[in-house]
């Protein structure tokens, strides 16, 4: 049981709003926070090692069997009221995991692996792949990942400055899919795609900019190998990223819209490339 707000044994939790903190105190403790049963559960079960769970008393039961199956690791209770006064917010959901985060896949890996000849008939298999370019947003990143696994994306790659999938409210937003879809951070941007367009790729980037051809032209170029570039949430695809694109792509707009949030834009393509 934990009654202090400042007992350093809860210091993974510390003021979970504060972007500029939780980028330093994450990446300097090597940790990301889960927040609610479902997503602890699905980060757990993707093979994250927890350091310790912060919970109410209500969701002891509930969560049993995690945290049997993690005797070692140390649960601490806390009253609402002082999960508030840690975290910096009401955790409606009660329950809270701090994980070990981990470097699972590089750019490299994730594109081989496309190439990968099918099981069941020995060729190389279709695959799509998403580029997220310097996205702000964590809800965002979040949403664009849970529409990736419900639509069946191979893997998504996010640029040296897009805002980081394991951060608590894209992983929330996410539902947990950040485990599931695998992901890799660029470390040299925009000249990986030229990497990705030598691993087979047709390289398009969704875009209000002239000359683009509609999504339903790309759908019918019947491309093997897809990667779909979606641009930061105020100006789009940087001039370096177009200027490399194989592809301009565009989804036609009615009622005097110009465009779609990206989130939404993402699901709008994954589904028609599917």
């Amino acid at each position: 049981a934990i009654s202090d707000a400042g007992d350093s044994r809860v210091a993974d939790y510390v003021r979970l709003r504060d972007v500029s903190l939780r980028r330093s105190l994450e990446a300097e403790q090597g940790l990301f926070i889960a927040e609610g049963e479902k997503v602890i559960r699905r980060a757990i079960e993707a093979g994250y090692r927890p350091r310790s769970f912060l919970l109410a008393e209500r969701w002891l039961g509930s969560l049993a069997d995690v945290l049997a199956g993690w005797a070692d690791v140390p649960v601490y209770l806390v009253s609402e009221a002082l999960a508030e006064q840690v975290t910096g917010f009401h955790v409606h959901r009660g329950a809270l995991a701090s994980l070990h985060r981990e470097t699972r896949h590089t750019v490299a890996d994730l594109l081989h692996r496309a190439g990968e000849p099918s099981r069941t008939h020995g060729s190389s298999r279709r695959s799509r792949i998403a580029i997220l370019e310097d996205f702000v947003d964590h809800t965002n990143v979040g949403a664009v990942f849970r529409s990736a696994a419900a639509l069946g994306v191979d893997a998504v790659l996010v640029t040296p400055h897009c805002a980081d999938p394991l951060y608590r409210r894209s992983i929330k937003v996410a539902m947990g899919t950040v485990f599931q879809v695998p992901w890799a951070r660029i470390d040299r941007w925009p000249e990986a795609v030229e990497q990705i367009k030598d691993a087979g790729y047709v390289v398009a980037g969704m875009t209000l900019g002239e000359g683009a051809i509609t999504l339903d032209e790309l759908v019918a170029e019947d491309h093997q190998h897809l990667a779909l570039v979606f641009g930061t949430e105020g100006h789009g695809l940087t001039p370096a990223v177009d200027r490399r694109l194989d592809r301009q792509v565009t989804i036609p707009m009615m009622g005097g819209v110009d465009s779609l949030n990206v989130a939404a834009s993402s699901a709008v393509a994954f589904y028609a490339t599917r």
